[in-house]
C-alpha cells in the first residue's frame, strides 16, 4: 500500500511523492510512466553498493536504457568537482534533452543530481529516489538544489522541481541509527513550525520512529511531506512562508560551516541543535515563553540529539558564528534573518534580527 501526495504550485508542474514499501523495486515502473528516452541513476558509492542493481534493474526491466555515475559518500561531494564529473558523465553517455536523471540516494545525491539535472542542457526531468529519512521529509521535496563552497552551505544552486518522489520506508531499514535520528530532526522541525500536535505525537506514540520503526516511520514521513507540499506549493522560491522551513537552519548552518561539514555535527544533528538555540533565542527576547522552549529542547533530546553547544566537540567562537550567519543566504542587506518562534507551531521570519543581541546570546550558550 502506498500514499500519494500531490506537491502543486502556480509556478511550477504538478508531481507526486509517493510514500510506500517495496518502491525501489517498482522504480523502473514509475520513471517509464514518465515517457524519458532513457534513465540515468546518480548516486554515492555507499547507497549504490547497497541499492543500485535493485533500481537499475527496475528500470531494464520496464525497458528504459540506463547507466550509473557514482560520487564519493558525504557533505564533501556536494562541490563543484563532482557537480563537474556528473556533468561530464551525462554528456559521455549521450544523454539528450529527453532523458532522465535518477536520484538515488540522501540528500547530498539529491542536490548534487538535481543541480546536474538543472544545469544539463538548460534543465532536464529528474526522479528522487530519497533512501535516507532526512532527505525523504525535507530536501527530495520542494525543488533546492544546490552544492557546497568553502563559504557556506548551498550558495550555489537552483530551483529545480522534481517529476516524482519515490520515499521507500524499506530503503530506511539499512540506515544507521544515527541517520534515522538526524532525519528525525527534520521531521520534528515540521512540527514546530506548524503543528504542535505532531509534535507531540513525535514525542509520544511516534517516538519509535527516531528507533526505526517502520510504522511510526512510515506516518512521519507522510505528514512531514504533506506540511512540506503545502508550503512549497504556496511558495516555491521562499518568497514568504516557505522560508518557515529553514527554522533552526542559520544558526545549523553556521555550525556545519565552522565545522568544515566534517563528520563532527550532522545536517540533521546541526538542524536539531539549530532549532533548540531559536527556541532559546526566542524565550530570552520575549517572543515565546521560557516554558515552551523548554519543552521544544525536551522534545529534541528525548530523540537523542543535541540542543546544546556544549553537546559538539567543538570550541566555537561567537563572531566567527556572526560572520557566517551574516553570509546566509537569508541574510538580506548584511542583516541577519532567523526564523524565531512564539510557540510550538507558530514561528514567523525576523528579518531584522540585531547581530549584538544574537553575539551576546552565543556568548551565553557556551561560545568564546
Amino acid at each position: 500500500m502506498t500514499t500519494t501526495i500531490l506537491v502543486s504550485g502556480g509556478a511550477f508542474a504538478p508531481y507526486d511523492v509517493v510514500v510506500g514499501r517495496g518502491l525501489l523495486k517498482a522504480a523502473g515502473a514509475e520513471v517509464a510512466a514518465l515517457k524519458p528516452t532513457r534513465a540515468f541513476i546518480v548516486s554515492d558509492e555507499t547507497v549504490a553498493a547497497i541499492h543500485g542493481e535493485t533500481v537499475r534493474a527496475s528500470l531494464a526491466a520496464a525497458g528504459l536504457a540506463t547507466g550509473m555515475v557514482t560520487v564519493p559518500a558525504g557533505e564533501a561531494s556536494k562541490s563543484f568537482e563532482q557537480l563537474e564529473a556528473v556533468l561530464d558523465r551525462l554528456l559521455v553517455e549521450g544523454l539528450d534533452r529527453k532523458s532522465m536523471v535518477v536520484a538515488l540516494g540522501g540528500g547530498v545525491v539529491g542536490d548534487l543530481a538535481g543541480l546536474a539535472a538543472a544545469l544539463f542542457m538548460r534543465g532536464i526531468d529528474f526522479v528522487q529516489v530519497p533512501t535516507t529519512l532526512l532527505a525523504q521529509v525535507d530536501s527530495s521535496v520542494g525543488g533546492k538544489t544546490a552544492i557546497d563552497t568553502p563559504r557556506g552551505k548551498n550558495l550555489i544552486g537552483a530551483f529545480h522541481q522534481p517529476r516524482r518522489v519515490l520515499a521507500d520506508i524499506e530503503a530506511l531499514a539499512t540506515l544507521p541509527v544515527r541517520q534515522v535520528r538526524s532525519g528525525w530532526a527534520e521531521v520534528l522541525k515540521h512540527g514546530l513550525i506548524c503543528d504542535a500536535a505532531f509534535f507531540d505525537w513525535l514525542g509520544g506514540e511516534g517516538a519509535a520512529g527516531a528507533s526505526g520503526d517502520p510504522d511510526a516511520l512510515e506516518r512521519a514521513v507522510i505528514r512531514s511531506v504533506e506540511i512540506k507540499a503545502q508550503i512549497v506549493g504556496e511558495d516555491e522560491k521562499e518568497a514568504g512562508r516557505r522560508a518557515l522551513l529553514n527554522l533552526g537552519h542559520t544558526f545549523g548552518h553556521a555550525l556545519e560551516a565552522e565545522l568544515a561539514f566534517g563528520d563532527t555535527l550532522t545536517h540533521g544533528e546541526a538542524v536539531a541543535l539549530g532549532c533548540a538555540m531559536a527556541f532559546r533565542y526566542s524565550a530570552q527576547q520575549s517572543l515565546c515563553s521560557a516554558a515552551e522552549a523548554e519543552r521544544a529542547e525536551a522534545g529534541i533530546r528525548a530523540a537523542g540529539l543535541p540542543t546544546r553547544l556544549s553537546d559538539v566537540d567543538h570550541n566555537f567562537a561567537a563572531d566567527a558564528l556572526i560572520a557566517r550567519m551574516a553570509g546566509d543566504k537569508k541574510a538580506e542587506g548584511g542583516r541577519l534573518t532567523l526564523i524565531l518562534a512564539r510557540a510550538i507551531g507558530d514561528v514567523f521570519t525576523d528579518k531584522n534580527v540585531d547581530a549584538g543581541a544574537v553575539r551576546a546570546f552565543l556568548i551565553g550558550e557556551g561560545a568564546a
